[in-house]
């Protein structure tokens, strides 16, 4: 039996998905829409999906479909979520899992019956799952400080071919919460730990957008570990996300480029493997997104997994304004 799948949102990150799903033998994706007809059928053609539409309302309604992926804007991934599960479909959401908090919790709160997962694929990464397991088997001792940087660079066609990002409405946010929130997810996940407060700073450098383009932020856990993060798109050049974690008994470091690594210090650890085989990390979700629907096989980031990650976001922008200690909005 195969999943069929839609893509909804023909951008760029869909396309990665629409090749990789190439390599899941369950996965079919059997139909694509956008709201721009021309650049839905050019996708179609260039991925060899069949059925192509413009309105999101016409693809739930006429496509036999088990499950829709949401390539959207932020600002529809509370509205289309909840018509996708109103027909019964599971869905996965590109990450993030809304704007904000409050749009997260009711997205979980009306789908509650429903699968809908989040894609926040690092958790599937081989180096860094290997990590996130090593630190909850206790294997680096109790856990004081993660430090994550995420030096990338973004040119000005980000902003261009998809204005959307420049929107705060429309996207909620800017590097921190469309890129960084993926190392946060990690980080809380690793931990089996939530986030309790906040500080932090936002600049908007380079490009005029009302999103910030650089962030730092500390964000302490109900545990009382210390999360740093800076994230950039503005960096003169792109360089490899890292992190740092530290404790107790030993500590770790994980780099992505330009081979995937990870080393650990003052302790012996047997790295253990992400539970599906795959040659990418984007490849092996959309795997386990298919053995959760098909199988009930448990996937890593259902949407309730993914609030943790948001209210953080959204603690260290509120920071970044009143300049002071904020605490998270999460229950």
């Amino acid at each position: 039996m195969k999943l069929r799948m839609a893509i909804v949102g023909c951008g760029e990150i869909a396309g990665y998905v629409a090749f990789l799903a190439r390599f899941v033998p369950r996965l079919r994706i059997t139909a694509c829409c956008d709201i721009d007809p021309d650049r839905a059928s050019q996708f179609a053609r260039r991925h060899r999906i069949p059925a192509v539409y413009s309105e999101y309302d016409a693809l739930l309604d006429r496509e036999l479909l088990d499950a829709v992926y949401l390539a959207v804007p932020h600002d529809l991934h509370l509205p289309m979520t909840l018509k996708a599960a109103e027909k019964g479909k599971a869905v996965l959401l590109e990450k993030p899992l809304a704007r904000n908090t409050a749009e997260g919790q009711e997205l979980i709160r009306r789908v509650s019956a429903n699968k809908v997962g989040v894609n926040y694929q690092y958790r599937y990464d081989s180096a860094a799952y290997a990590l996130a397991r090593a630190v909850q088997k206790g294997e680096l001792g109790e856990i004081y400080s993660i430090v994550v940087q995420v030096p990338w660079h973004r040119e000005r066609r980000y902003f261009e071919e998809a204005s959307w990002h420049r929107s705060l409405e429309r996207s909620g946010g800017g590097t921190l919460l469309t890129q960084a929130s993926h190392f946060l997810d990690w980080a809380f996940w690793a931990l089996r730990d939530k986030p309790q407060s906040a500080m932090g700073y936002t600049a908007s450098f380079a490009f005029a957008v009302e999103v910030e383009t650089l962030a730092h932020g500390v964000v302490q856990t109900q545990k009382g570990t210390l999360i740093s993060i800076v994230s950039s798109m503005v960096c003169a050049k792109e360089e490899s996300v890292s992190i740092r974690v530290d404790g107790q008994a030993g500590s770790a470091i994980y780099r992505e480029k330009p081979l995937l690594t990870l080393k650990f210090q003052g302790v012996k650890v047997k790295a253990e493997k992400p539970p599906l085989r795959g040659f990418h990390a984007l490849q092996r979700s959309l795997a386990a997104f298919v053995a959760w629907i098909l199988d009930d096989r448990p996937y890593l980031i259902p949407a309730a997994e993914a609030l943790p990650a948001l209210a953080a976001v959204e603690a260290i922008y509120r920071s970044a304004q009143t300049g002071k200690r904020e605490s998270t909005i999460y229950r």
